[in-house]
């Protein structure tokens, strides 16, 4: 992972060489959200989403034998033990924003925990403001194996900046 961030248009840039390294980056992540904070994630299907979620998951202090899987089918999964409720949203299967809103997954942002919701792109009209954004981007290979690039912004009131050292 390269040890210190990148800034790109107003937010930051990181990369990342396979699944420990961008699980290691939603842990720091993690470790500075707070109950209230929304992530959106866009990205490609296999770009490390749910890897990057394990990584928040273990940020945010569950414990590291928590099973975090992609809530594809479920559409959302609940993970209780840590700092806050975790939401972990997947709206991929969804195909519109009557669907968002008649499953009653708006209510998760404002349920008091941290919400994960893969597949965001798909409507940003409907994140909270204040909502971070993180994108996956395949940048290609090297010796160490894939290399991602996660793109954050929505990060000025994120204490990700204000209490870490990225």
């Amino acid at each position: 992972m390269t040890d210190y961030p990148l800034p790109v248009n107003g937010g930051l840039v990181f990369y990342t060489s396979g699944p420990s390294e961008t699980m290691e980056l939603g842990q720091r992540l993690g470790e500075g959200l707070d109950a209230g904070d929304v992530v959106a994630l866009t990205g490609e299907l296999g770009t490390g989403k749910t890897c990057f979620a394990k990584g928040v998951a273990l940020g945010l202090g569950l414990p590291p034998s928590s099973v975090i899987t992609s809530p594809s089918f479920s559409l959302v999964n609940e993970y209780e033990g840590g700092r806050a409720t975790l939401y972990h949203m997947d709206v991929y299967r969804l195909e519109s924003l009557a669907d968002f809103v008649s499953a009653g997954l708006e209510e998760y942002f404002y349920a008091g925990g941290v919400v994960l919701m893969e597949w965001a792109d798909k409507w940003p009209e409907i994140l909270p403001a204040g909502s971070i954004r993180v994108h996956f981007n395949w940048e290609g290979e090297s010796e160490r194996g894939h290399i991602l690039k996660l793109q954050f912004s929505g990060l000025g009131s994120s204490s990700f900046i204000r209490h870490r050292e990225v």
